[in-house]
């Protein structure tokens, strides 16, 4: 049985880009269920396959999984071998602590640079956001330099950190946001990875306008 993989907008929806991500670098088969989101039927909509009412959710025969990281922890374990962590113990390690750390911080940037991968936006970030900028960026220098060497991604090949540090890349590039050294590249790799084109192609398609994440001034 295949899996189940469900969605928000994919102009918008950048936890649920996440998990899509690392299903399509790990070529494991599954059913993607789109769910837009802020509409008057989205939560009975969602209520149907979240606990929780959120995107992403992950279906696996009778197993539920409804968090972004849990679910890429998840096709890390059952996938170690195209969806897995770092073989090394020290890079797998720092791997999982970054991966945590996007997870649970860079709330700024999160409220002031929301995800909309569609379009090129233009606005100035406060002092806090500039702040989780420069420490992105220095995550993924850090990540390049010590354990980049095997590949363009953060840990060489394709991994659950970049699952979780791609949508950032994105927002860098909706707003303009530039970066120096190996970091500049890696969002030349994210922007060049044709699941990322992907995505994005179909949030293109998309007819759904969310007002609360287009802030700023459209690029034309």
């Amino acid at each position: 049985m295949a899996l189940t993989l469900v969605i928000g907008n994919k102009a918008y929806s950048s936890w649920s880009l996440r998990p899509w991500l690392l299903l399509k670098h790990g070529g494991v088969a599954f059913e993607e269920v789109r769910v837009p989101l802020y509409r008057d039927d989205s939560a009975p909509a969602l209520a149907r396959w979240s606990p929780s009412g959120k995107v992403p959710v992950l279906i696996d025969g009778d197993l539920t999984i409804w968090d972004s990281l849990a679910i890429c922890e998840y096709l890390a374990e059952r996938f170690p071998d195209t969806c897995g962590w770092p073989r090394d113990a020290v890079a797998r390690a720092t791997a999982r602590a970054v991966s945590a750390e996007m997870h649970a911080g860079f709330t700024a940037l999160r409220s002031e640079m929301t995800f909309n991968c569609r379009q090129r936006r233009r606005l100035s970030a406060s002092p806090e956001t500039r702040a989780e900028i420069a420490r992105i960026a220095a995550l993924w220098n850090d990540c390049r330099a010590r354990f980049g060497a095997k590949g363009a991604w953060l840990f060489g090949p394709f991994s659950p950190a970049d699952a979780m540090f791609a949508p950032v890349a994105l927002r860098f590039m909706t707003y303009g946001v530039t970066v120096d050294g190996a970091a500049s590249e890696y969002v030349q790799t994210v922007a060049g990875d044709a699941a990322v084109q992907s995505w994005i192609a179909a949030a293109r398609r998309e007819v759904e306008v969310l007002p609360q994440n287009e802030p700023g001034e459209l690029i034309a």
